[in-house]
C-alpha cells in the first residue's frame, strides 16, 4: 500500500533539491505505470495512458485511439497475401483497430470530433505486474527524471550565460579544472586559466560562463578566466555606475595575467567614467586586480576622436604629436626620446594592447627621429638597436565582443617573436 504522506514528502524533496517541478515527476510516474500496464496487459499498437490521483493514491488507465479517415488510413484487405503489397503505391498508414478509429465510428461517440483527435476509452485497473513490467517502469521513471533535471539545469544556467558564476574546485586533471556547482559541473580548460595561476581542490573560484552545453554525458558549463568579458563583469559588480549603464566599457584589450587596457565612457557628463572604475583610493580597481591575480589594468577614457583615443590608449606614455592615415587605418605617433621605451612597453606590450583597444595600426617614433621596433624591443630601456615600432600583423579585434581565441593566438605569436629576437 502506497504511503501518500511519505510519497508527497519525497516529491517535495526532489522538487527542492533537484529543482524538478512536482508535475514533471508525476508525469514520469504516470508514463512508467502506463508502460508497465502495456507490458503485461496491453495489445500490439495500443496506446495506454495512466492518471495518478495524488490525493487518493488511485491510478486509472485508459487506451487512446486516433481518429482517421480514408485519406489517412487504409484497410489492407490483402495483408494475408504475401505476394501482394500496396505499400509502395499507397503512402497512407495501415489501419490498426487498437490504434485507430474511423471518423464515422468516432462521431457516434463524440459528435464534434475531427480527424487526428483522440478518443479515450477506460481500461480495467490492475495492481499486479510482472518483474519485467516493474523493471520497465523503473527505467522509465529514472529516464524521465533525468530528462526533467537536465531541462531544469539548462533553464537555470542558460539565464546565467554571459555572467560570472562561483563554484568549488572539484578536481584538476591534465591541466583542466572541474568546478562543482552542486547540480552541474563546470569546465575551466587550461587555455582559459590565467597564466601562473594555480587552483587547488576545495578552493572557491569565480569565472565567466560563456557557454552551456547539453552533452550525452550531462550538462557542461564552459568557463573562462581569461575572457575580456570577465573583466567587464567584475567591474559591473564593483561599480554601480557600470551595472546601471551610466558608464559603459566600450573596448577591452587583454593579455591575461599580465596587463589589460579598458576604454570607458560616461553617458552622464557629471560622472567621471575613469573615477567610477578606480573608486575611492583605488578600492574598486584593486578588488578587480586582486581577483585577477595582480593583473595590471589601465583605464582610459573612450573618445570618439581617433587621434585623442589612440593617444590616450598609449598611456602611461605622453604623446607629442599624432598623424592619422584613414586610408591605411594607421596612426603614426611621436613621443619624447625618454618616453619611447615606455610607449612601446615591455616586449612591445603597451603598443600591442593599444592597437587591440583602438583597432588602429600604430607606428611610434621619438622626437629625435629614431624609432624602436617590436621585433628588436628589449626589456632594457637603453637598448641601442632601434627601428620602426609597427603593430602590422599584430592587430586583433579591440571590442569586448571580439574573438577570444584570435586574441590569445595573436598575443602568443607576438610574445614568441620578441623572445626569439632577444635570444
Amino acid at each position: 500500500m502506497l504511503d501518500l504522506k511519505t510519497f508527497k514528502s519525497a516529491l517535495e524533496q526532489l522538487e527542492e533539491e533537484r529543482k524538478i517541478p512536482k508535475e514533471k515527476i508525476l508525469d514520469a510516474i504516470e508514463q512508467a505505470m502506463a508502460a508497465a500496464y502495456k507490458k503485461d496487459y496491453g495489445k500490439k499498437g495500443q496506446i495506454v495512458r495512466a492518471k495518478f490521483d495524488l490525493e487518493t493514491g488511485k491510478t486509472d488507465f485508459f487506451k487512446v485511439k486516433i481518429v482517421v479517415d480514408e485519406s489517412i488510413a487504409r484497410v489492407d484487405s490483402h495483408k494475408e497475401d504475401e505476394e501482394y503489397s500496396v505499400k509502395d503505391e499507397d503512402e497512407r498508414v495501415l489501419f490498426n483497430d487498437e490504434h485507430h478509429i474511423m471518423l464515422e465510428d468516432a462521431k457516434k461517440i463524440k459528435k464534434d470530433v475531427e480527424v487526428n483527435d483522440e478518443i479515450i476509452f477506460p481500461l480495467e485497473s490492475k495492481d499486479d505486474y510482472g518483474r519485467i513490467a516493474a523493471q520497465t517502469a523503473k527505467q522509465v521513471i529514472i529516464q524521465k527524471i533525468r530528462e526533467a533535471e537536465r531541462t531544469s539545469i539548462i533553464d537555470e544556467y542558460g539565464t546565467k550565460e554571459g555572467e560570472i558564476v562561483s563554484g568549488i574546485v572539484q578536481k584538476v586533471e591534465r591541466g583542466n579544472v572541474y568546478v562543482d556547482f552542486n547540480r552541474a559541473t563546470g569546465i575551466l580548460p587550461a587555455e582559459e586559466q590565467i597564466p601562473g595561476e594555480f587552483l587547488e581542490r576545495g578552493q572557491r573560484v569565480r569565472a565567466y560562463l560563456y557557454s552551456v552545453e547539453d552533452t550525452p554525458r550531462g550538462i557542461n558549463l564552459r568557463l573562462s578566466r581569461t575572457h575580456p568579458k570577465f573583466i567587464e563583469k567584475l567591474f559591473s559588480i564593483e561599480a554601480p555606475e557600470i551595472a546601471s549603464g551610466v558608464v559603459e566599457i566600450k573596448a577591452i584589450a587583454r593579455e591575461a595575467g599580465s596587463r589589460s587596457k579598458i576604454a570607458v565612457h560616461s553617458n552622464d557628463e557629471h560622472i567621471d567614467p575613469v573615477g567610477s572604475c578606480v573608486g575611492q583610493r583605488g578600492t574598486r580597481v584593486n578588488t578587480v586586480t586582486g581577483e585577477l591575480g595582480g593583473e595590471k589594468i589601465d583605464i582610459i577614457p573612450w573618445i570618439e576622436d581617433a587621434k585623442q583615443f589612440v593617444s590616450n590608449a598609449l598611456s602611461p606614455a605622453k604623446v607629442i604629436s599624432i598623424k592619422i592615415d584613414e586610408q591605411e587605418h594607421k596612426a603614426t605617433i611621436e613621443v619624447a626620446e625618454d618616453q619611447l621605451s615606455l610607449a612601446i612597453g615591455k616586449g612591445g606590450q603597451n603598443v600591442r594592447l593599444a592597437a587591440k583597444l583602438t583597432g588602429w595600426r600604430i607606428d611610434i617614433k621619438s622626437s629625435g627621429g629614431e624609432a624602436l621596433s617590436l621585433e628588436t624591443a628589449r626589456d632594457d630601456a637603453g637598448a641601442s638597436e632601434k627601428a620602426v615600432a609597427s603593430t602590422d600583423g599584430l592587430l586583433a579585434s579591440s571590442g569586448a565582443e571580439g574573438n577570444q581565441g584570435e586574441k590569445l593566438e595573436v598575443a602568443e605569436k607576438t610574445k614568441k617573436k620578441v623572445e626569439k629576437t632577444e635570444e
